[in-house]
């Protein structure tokens, strides 16, 4: 015969332990599931915050590398810094033009692609492909990350009046200094005003060369632009 257990048999679990132990069991997976989440969430932030850093620097060695080597091939005709055909029927989105340097901030022969895309920002700085080239007439208007992706513009905010951004394309080397500081101005990321060929005078016909510099006001994600305008001062022709 098999043993009958009685309600003092320490082996057998009563009918009102079973419930809590199925209580505890509900809760353990919940723990878990939530430890799960949270180390997830960490991991994403982590490779936001420094992963997409190492990623994006290594484009940006690669892009800087490749436009240095294609300045040294011969011009072609269609070339626009040439005098040839215009950029717009030249030039592909995502093509580095140039090599952004600002020395008050310790930026150094930062690459600058054409547009402004995710995948262009995580490479380089962007060109708003509707405004001017570096310097022509009209507004060279560029964007970069404060944070991620390189952080190009991280101390984008120290930069002060008088301070100098160089621009160099396969001809020619652009000094433009700072006018009004992105510290001291902050608009909306649909204020594209800021864009325009003499800022904030959208009909008015440009006479000047100018930059515009944009980045995020924040530190994370916000709809809040930092913008720094400038103007050319110095241009010369490459040895």
């Amino acid at each position: 015969m098999g043993r009958v257990s009685s309600p003092a048999d320490p082996t057998t679990p009563s009918r009102r332990d079973r419930p809590r132990r199925r209580g505890s069991r509900i809760l353990t997976v919940v723990g878990v599931l939530l430890i799960a989440f949270g180390v997830g969430v960490l991991g994403y932030v982590g490779y936001q915050l420094y992963g997409t850093n190492i990623t994006s620097r290594h484009a940006y060695d690669s892009e800087r590398e490749q436009l240095k080597r294609q300045w040294q091939q011969p011009a072609t005709s269609a070339d626009p810094q040439q005098g040839g055909t215009s950029k717009k029927d030249t030039v592909i989105p995502g093509d580095a033009i140039a090599l952004l340097s600002i020395p008050a901030i310790g930026l150094h022969e930062i690459p600058v692609l054409e547009g402004t895309s995710d995948d262009v920002l995580a490479r380089g700085i962007g060109h708003y492909s509707q405004t001017a080239d570096p310097g022509q007439v009209g507004n060279f208007a560029v964007a970069g990350h404060r944070i991620t992706h390189g952080e190009p513009f991280s101390k984008l905010l120290e930069l002060n009046r008088g301070d100098q951004v160089v621009v160099e394309t396969r001809t020619k080397i652009y000094t433009y200094a700072i006018d009004n500081a992105p510290k001291k101005l902050t608009v909306t990321d649909t204020d594209s005003w800021v864009l325009d060929p003499v800022p904030g005078k959208p009909n008015a016909e440009p006479t000047k060369k100018l930059i515009t510099l944009t980045t995020c006001q924040d530190l994370f994600h916000s709809p809040d632009r930092s913008v720094g305008f400038g103007h050319l001062i110095d241009s010369r022709k490459k040895s």
